[in-house]
């Protein structure tokens, strides 16, 4: 649909519509980078609600590798088993099972999610580990900081709702602005879909076009 638009707009041309056809079916790929963020902002979410459970197991006189394995329950309540987070509990826990250290397991599920909070937390839970340190402290102090990152977040994304709506409206005027001027002048652009400096007119303008709508999402993709 999308590459259809834009070679109507931009060209007016069938052979052009199937060489731009395979980009359209590409738009899967360019997206996969959001969906995986927002698969990890979820996990990350959900990683902070259970180590704050496995802290309050702790604080009931839980061992370490129990108080994992208990918060499996809470988290099922919260998110379903089917979520994320229980998954990979699951697996942890399975891994416990086989007399796997604890800190490995939550090293391989910071290497294997690739989120940094979930990282700093593995390596700070294996130093505690090593000194004798508070746990209990850690962990908690762990989730506030994750928590008080994802409210960050939250708010720079409630600050910045209102610039990407006038972003996605931007991107829209003109194509509206050409369908408009279409409906009202019927062959005011035909110099630009029948001629060779036409055509070039045209590229120029959709690579133009394309580079302002990647820049204004740069700008607007902040990272905490």
């Amino acid at each position: 649909m999308g590459a259809a638009l834009l070679v109507f707009v931009f060209y007016r041309s069938v052979p052009v519509f199937f060489i731009f056809l395979p980009l359209g079916l590409c738009y899967p790929l360019y997206i996969r980078r959001d969906l995986k963020k927002k698969r990890l902002e979820a996990l990350r979410l959900q990683f902070k609600d259970a180590i704050l459970v496995v802290a309050s197991c702790l604080n009931a006189g839980y061992s370490v590798e129990n108080a994992f394995a208990a918060s499996l329950e809470e988290v099922n309540r919260l998110y379903g088993s089917d979520s994320m987070i229980s998954a990979e509990l699951r697996l942890l826990i399975h891994k416990i099972k086989l007399n796997r250290p604890l800190e490995e397991a939550l090293e391989d599920l910071a290497q294997r999610s690739g989120i940094e909070d979930i990282d700093n937390f593995a390596e700070v839970f294996l130093a505690a580990r090593k000194s004798g340190g508070e746990l209990m402290k850690i962990i908690a102090r762990t989730a506030e900081i994750i928590g008080e990152k994802i409210r960050i977040q939250e708010d720079i994304l409630t600050m910045t709702a209102s610039k990407r709506l006038e972003q996605k409206i931007m991107s829209a005027i003109p194509i509206l602005i050409v369908f408009y001027i279409e409906f009202t002048s019927p062959s005011f652009f035909d110099i630009l879909y029948t001629t060779l400096m036409g055509r070039v007119i045209m590229t120029f303008c959709l690579f133009v076009y394309l580079l302002a709508c990647q820049t204004a999402r740069m700008f607007l993709d902040i990272e905490i």
